[in-house]
């Protein structure tokens, strides 16, 4: 412990709710056991250009309750390049930092593993409204934007009721679907379609309406998770097919911002404070990461090697039986 004196700390990639949290309970952290603390300006394009700002206790006491991030955030493509990878590490020496507490999703988490090549020792936090980081359970801004995606849908519905038509929403989650997974339970749709369960059969999507139709329904809806198919198309689909009048929203980068909830400032903080707890222990190269709902850690390189593309099971039947 006695080797860290200063850290910096850094968000990068798509920005989540939760991710000031983070930062707050870092320098918060790291102020209770004496550690400096730099915050370096988006992401790691901030560390090769070496654009960073001082923070103590005051620049960040208020800042819980704030959506995206105070520092900024990129996704850089030239951190890809081992040449400005040295330069960022070289960056860090000059300027005595000893550690680095990254703040991201699997990208940021990529490149955490390049850097640790430079002899740079990192720490990563998961920060990614997809939830698509393998080894944890949770990541920072799920629950918030899942709460806004669910907001939106249910106002598009109250129109879908007014006039009897099918809404199709699409929701961010290019290659996890579990934002629209829980936005659509929750807000009751007729379907869900996720990048996990997609066959590219769209005969369960007509016949679930056209069941609905003849039982009497005079509204539908359905939830799509961006990347998946285009809902535009799908949108002209069911309407061919069914009769149906239909329209599409895309609700975009509306999930990204926003109030954090209190899932999301609560992780935030504990995932932060672990963070330097990792460091206080004199370990490094770490992940912090949720299971069963208790903070642990691992190695970097044995997170990359994870992978999980399933949804949860019960979770996904429940939704067809609740769809029914």
């Amino acid at each position: 412990m006695s080797e860290i004196k200063k850290i910096a700390v850094l968000t990068s990639g798509g920005d989540a709710p939760g991710m000031n949290s983070a930062v707050r309970a870092v320098v918060f952290s790291a102020n209770n056991l004496g550690i400096e603390v730099v915050g370096v300006l988006r992401g790691y394009e901030g560390l090769i250009d070496w654009e960073t700002v001082p923070l103590g206790l005051d620049d960040v006491r208020n800042i819980n309750n704030q959506g995206g991030t105070i520092l900024f955030t990129s996704r850089s493509e030239r951190f890809l390049d081992q040449k400005y990878r040295h330069i960022a590490a070289e960056n860090l020496r000059a300027h005595d930092v000893d550690a680095v507490v990254a703040i991201g999703g699997d990208g940021t988490l990529r490149g955490a593993i390049k850097f640790k090549d430079e002899g740079v020792n990192i720490v990563c936090i998961p920060g990614t409204i997809d939830r698509d980081v393998a080894c944890s359970e949770y990541t920072l801004g799920f629950d918030t934007a899942a709460n806004t995606a669910m907001e939106a849908i249910d106002k598009i519905r109250d129109s879908s009721v007014s006039h009897g038509r099918c809404s199709v929403v699409e929701v961010m989650g290019r290659k996890r679907g579990y934002i629209a997974l829980w936005a659509g339970m929750a807000t009751s749709a007729d379907a869900i379609v996720l990048p996990e369960k997609w066959d590219g059969n769209f005969d369960y999507i007509i016949n679930a309406l056209r069941k609905r139709h003849t039982d009497g329904r005079n509204s539908y809806l359905v939830v799509v998770a961006e990347g998946v198919t285009d809902a535009g198309k799908l949108a002209d689909l069911i309407q061919k097919e069914t009769g149906i009048e239909s329209r599409v929203s895309v609700l975009g980068y509306i999930q990204r911002g926003g109030q954090p909830t209190a899932k999301d400032r609560m992780y935030g903080s504990l995932m932060g404070a672990y963070a330097i707890e990792i460091l206080r222990q004199g370990r490094g190269n770490r992940i912090v990461a949720i299971k069963n709902d208790i903070l642990v850690d691992y190695d970097i390189a044995e997170a990359i090697g994870l992978h999980n593309n399933n949804l949860d099971s019960f979770q996904y039947q429940l939704s067809l039986m609740l769809a029914e």
